[in-house]
């Protein structure tokens, strides 16, 4: 089924501002979907006909669709009032009785304007009621025939207003509270009265400003939001947050106008502080990861550093070898917990880790070569070339020093008994299919031919490989010369 998006640009009669007129309506359509607790469907003038091409469920009441409409095509022959509406025809603003899915139900249509011009018409579609309303339903719906007054006057969605947020942002079954247009409260729904009544505000509402109520329950040393009274006297399209005793409420005001001139508002409220808290705690723990990271990666330089100290002073060509190649894998470790910085969770791009791993693997690998673009040392030494081909992407923290610490001792087997007499270019190739990851180390030098690998770093790669990351570690010949290590495995997904 096409997205809305696509119908929109597929239709020639829409010039892009009008597109995106209807793009912001269906963004925050369920306000008066909600308000009616009716269902919403969009239709729009195609070569065909009335095309349904949105729809909205109340979440206050039941819907009269199982199957969603979107798709559905209306031809002028068809005995419908919304093709005349979509040629500008006048709207009767009276429900009418209607039938859906065997179900009998009332029908209201009502043309989105901009401008003057018809844009499309909005179908509000509820089932049919058994008995009488309550009276929060009748001040809801009232409400919900207000903005529907406003979307054919080309009021609403109201320009200039963002689209609010999902996290938190509250709705009509959260809490609905009616003000006039000095910002006084006509009518608060229950649920916004339990808020307001957990939040401090003692007492009926009714007859007093918002702002004035508020006020008396507010933090004083709490900073506050500047939109805050424009909020509570519902004078712009805004949301805000207001704080006191420890709890917190989420308002989002929608102002009515009528020709221009605003006549009152709608506030919706939410008891957002147990979902406040939370996210605190979310920044206090992602703060405190940050700062482990970092001491770890600091204390981990500063033991690479006394091990590169140490292996100076060391007589044994043997024992001073050892110390650098312990000193290359802690700055291996220390490269992915400096990566780990960089983002916002415990995710590795892990892609920058080989590019900084070949560095390494190059520079501490052997005295005979040196890196292409770095300083030659001495005029013996022979030109190594780095190349990385393909996307590894973000993979856990947790497989992310294992992978590191084999890519590293790959890497620098290669440059010592691939490329150290002669040069050439490494090569790491990344492959990854989902959770499947290959990476090809290799080298273009004179090749290990039939013998086997062997040594402390190959027995490292070869126990991380297998052990941690579940995965097999094989050798090959690379086709037209030099040696390629095949490392095969399959990450764990990353936890959203």
């Amino acid at each position: 089924m096409p997205s809305l998006s696509k119908f929109l640009s597929d239709n020639r009669g829409l010039s892009e501002k009008e597109a995106d007129w209807l793009q912001h309506l269906v963004g925050d359509w369920n306000l008066v979907s909600d308000l009616l607790r009716a269902d919403l469907v969009l239709w729009i003038q195609g070569v065909e006909g009335a095309h349904a091409v949105a729809h909205c469920r109340p979440a206050t009441g039941s819907t009269v669709y199982y199957e969603d409409p979107v798709g559905i095509v209306i031809t002028d022959e068809q005995e419908s009032s919304i093709p005349s509406l979509l040629a500008g025809a006048e709207p009767t603003r009276e429900p009418e009785p209607i039938e859906r899915e065997g179900r009998e139900a009332t029908g209201l249509l009502v043309p989105v304007r901009k401008d003057g011009r018809t844009l499309a018409v909005l179908a509000a579609e509820s089932p049919l009621s058994d008995g009488s309303r309550s009276a929060n339903e009748v001040h809801q719906h009232e409400l919900g025939r207000r903005l529907l007054r406003m979307l054919e006057s080309g009021a609403f969605p109201i320009e200039g207003a963002p689209i609010p947020p999902r996290r938190g942002a509250p709705r009509v079954g959260d809490g609905v509270v009616q003000l006039d247009a000095n910002g006084v409260v006509r009518w608060a729904s229950p649920n916004a009265l339990s808020a307001f009544h957990r939040f401090g505000i003692d007492g009926a509402m009714e007859g007093i400003t918002l702002a004035e109520l508020s006020t008396d329950v507010l933090q004083s040393r709490s900073p506050v939001d500047e939109s805050l009274p424009l909020v509570l006297m519902g004078r712009a399209a805004w949301r805000s947050d207001m704080q006191a005793r420890g709890g917190t409420l989420s308002l989002r005001a929608v102002p009515f106008t009528e020709r221009g001139v605003r006549t009152g508002a709608v506030i919706l409220v939410r008891d957002v502080t147990e979902l406040r808290r939370r996210e605190r705690e979310l920044i206090t723990k992602d703060a405190t990861i940050r700062e482990v990271h970092h001491r770890v990666k600091n204390n981990l330089q500063t033991v690479a550093a006394l091990l590169r100290m140490q292996s100076r002073r060391m007589k044994s060509d043997e024992a001073r070898e050892a110390l650098s190649e312990a000193m290359r894998r802690v700055s291996t470790i220390a490269l992915v917990h400096e990566s780990l910085l960089q983002g916002s969770e415990e995710a590795v791009h892990f892609d920058e880790v080989i590019d900084r791993c070949l560095r390494l693997a190059v520079d501490a690998a052997s005295a005979t070569v040196h890196r292409a673009g770095a300083p030659r040392l001495t005029e013996t030494q022979v030109e190594v070339h780095t190349e990385k081909i393909g996307r590894v992407g973000s993979i856990r923290a947790e497989e992310a020093t294992p992978l590191a610490l084999v890519v590293t001792e790959l890497a620098t087997n290669a440059v010592e008994h691939g490329l150290s007499e002669t040069g050439g270019t490494l090569t790491v190739r990344s492959e990854r299919v989902g959770s499947h990851l290959v990476i090809n180390i290799e080298d273009d030098g004179d090749g290990m031919g039939a013998a086997k690998p062997t040594g402390l770093g190959t027995n490292i790669a070869i126990t991380l490989v297998q052990g941690q990351l579940g995965g097999t570690l094989t050798w090959q010949v690379r086709p037209g010369g030099g040696t390629c290590a095949v490392v095969d495995v399959y990450l764990d997904p990353l936890s959203l």
